[in-house]
C-alpha cells in the first residue's frame, strides 16, 4: 500500500476520532451538570482506577500502555473541561482583579529597596535596570531581604533566583517557603565576572581567590586551571569579597566580582570574562509585601504541594498543556518536616489578562493540597 493511501486511512480514522471525542465531552458535559446539582467533586479518583483497568483490557497486549497514555490526557480533558462548566469564581480570582484595578498603571521609577551584599554586588547592578532612582538599603543575607519586605520597612527587595550556568539559587527556594511576598517584576542580568586583586599583585602569585559560590560554580573551570594550591574562601557576596580583599592590605589574594567593584573598592583587574561560558546570565525577581500588577503582566509564578500519590505532577502538568501554557521554570524543593513531600515552583508564560490564566488559577488551586500564587508580571532585558 502506497503512504498516500495510509495517510488517507488515518484522516478517515481521524474525522470519526474528532465526531467520538466531541460526543464523549458533550456527555462529560452533563456528567457535569449532575455533580453540580448533586454537590459532588469533579475528580472521582477510583471511576478513573477501574476505566484505566478495564480499558487496558480491551487492548492488544502491545498497545495497552499507549491506551494508558492515552485516557490517561483524555480524562484530564474531559476533568478540565467539567470544572470550567462548573466554575465559581475563587476568592484568589477577585483579589487578582482588585490588584489589576488598584495597580498603578507605570512602574515607580523610585522606591526603597532591599539588596543583599553591598555596593557593586549584582544585585545592585539588577536593582539599576528595573528602577531609575532606587534608594537601596543593603543586608547581609537574603533572609534579612525577606524580612525587610514582610516587615514593610523596605517597599522592594531583588532576589537572584538562577542562573543560567550555575542553576537556581536554591536558598533563595527554600526562604520561599517561609515567607509571604509577591513578586512584581523580573530582569535578566549578564554576568562577566573579573579576577580583581590590590595594585601590585600579579595573577600567578595569587594564593586565594574569594567570593559568592554562585560566582565560584560559574568559573568552575577558571578556578581549575589555577591548580589545587590556589585556596577557595566562600563569601555572602561578590561585592563583599571584593571589599574585604581591598581592606586586606594583601597582594597574594584576589575576588571574583563585577568590573564595578574595581573603581568602588581600588582594585585593579587582573583578567576579565572568567565566567566559563559567555551567554552567562541571572534572573532576578522584584519582591513586595502586596500583590501589584503593572500592564503588560505575562508572566506568572506559583507554588504548590501536591498529593503524595503516583500521578499528582503529571496531573498538574497536564493543566498547564490543555490550556496551552508554557512552563520555563519547574524547581521542586523538599518541605522541612514533611517525608518526602517537596514544594514545587513553577515560571510559566501566560498573560494575566487572559481567560487561560483564570481556568488554570482555579484548576491548580483544586487539585493542590496547598496552592500559593506569587504574582504576575513582566521581564526587563
Amino acid at each position: 500500500m502506497e503512504l498516500q493511501e495510509l495517510r488517507m486511512k488515518i484522516d478517515e480514522i481521524d474525522s470519526e476520532l474528532v465526531k467520538l471525542f466531541q460526543q464523549r465531552m458533550d456527555v462529560a458535559a452533563d456528567v457535569a451538570v449532575y455533580k453540580r446539582q448533586n454537590h459532588l467533586p469533579v475528580l472521582d479518583m477510583a471511576r478513573e482506577r477501574e476505566k484505566q483497568a478495564a480499558l487496558a483490557e480491551m487492548a492488544r497486549p502491545d498497545m495497552q500502555t499507549y491506551v494508558q497514555m492515552l485516557y490517561s490526557m483524555i480524562f484530564e480533558l474531559s476533568r478540565s473541561y467539567q470544572s470550567d462548566l462548573n466554575r465559581e469564581k475563587t476568592g484568589l480570582r477577585d483579589e487578582v482583579e482588585r490588584a489589576i484595578e488598584d495597580t498603578p498603571r507605570l512602574f515607580p521609577a523610585s522606591a526603597m529597596i532591599a539588596c543583599q551584599g553591598t555596593e557593586g554586588a549584582y544585585s545592585q547592578i539588577a536593582c539599576g535596570r528595573m528602577f531609575k532612582n532606587p534608594q537601596i538599603l543593603y543586608f547581609k543575607s537574603f533572609e534579612s531581604v525577606f524580612s525587610a519586605i514582610e516587615s514593610g520597612f523596605c517597599q522592594y527587595g531583588i532576589l537572584p533566583i538562577e542562573n543560567s550556568s550555575a542553576g537556581s539559587v536554591k536558598q533563595v527556594y527554600d526562604l520561599m517557603l517561609r515567607h509571604n511576598f509577591s513578586i512584581v517584576r523580573s530582569a535578566r542580568l549578564k554576568i562577566d565576572h573579573n579576577l580583581l586583586a590590590l595594585p601590585g599583585a600579579k595573577k600567578e602569585n595569587i594564593t586565594e581567590i574569594f567570593s559568592h559560590e554562585q560566582a565560584l560554580n560559574q568559573c568552575a573551570g577558571y578556578l581549575e586551571k589555577l591548580g589545587p594550591n590556589v585556596k577557595i574562601t566562600r563569601c555572602e557576596n561578590t561585592a563583599l569579597a571584593a571589599e574585604a580583599v581591598a581592606k586586606s592590605g594583601r597582594t597574594d589574594i584576589a575576588a571574583i566580582a563585577s568590573y564595578d567593584c574595581a573603581s568602588l573598592y581600588g582594585l585593579k583587574c587582573l583578567e576579565s570574562d572568567i565566567q566559563d561560558r559567555g551567554n552567562n546570565y541571572t534572573r532576578f525577581i522584584c519582591i513586595s509585601k502586596n500583590l501589584e500588577i503593572y500592564p503588560g503582566a505575562d508572566r506568572t509564578s506559583v507554588m504548590m504541594t501536591l498529593p503524595h500519590r503516583p500521578g499528582s505532577l503529571c496531573r498538574a502538568l497536564s493543566r498547564f498543556y490543555s490550556l496551552g501554557i508554557n512552563i520555563t521554570k519547574l524547581e521542586s524543593r523538599p518541605i522541612p518536616e514533611r517525608d518526602f513531600q517537596f514544594m514545587f515552583y513553577f515560571d510559566l508564560e501566560t498573560s494575566v489578562y487572559s481567560g487561560e490564566f483564570g481556568r488554570m488559577i482555579d484548576d491548580l488551586n483544586n487539585i493542590s493540597e496547598e496552592f500559593r500564587y506569587l504574582g504576575s508580571y513582566s521581564e526587563v532585558i
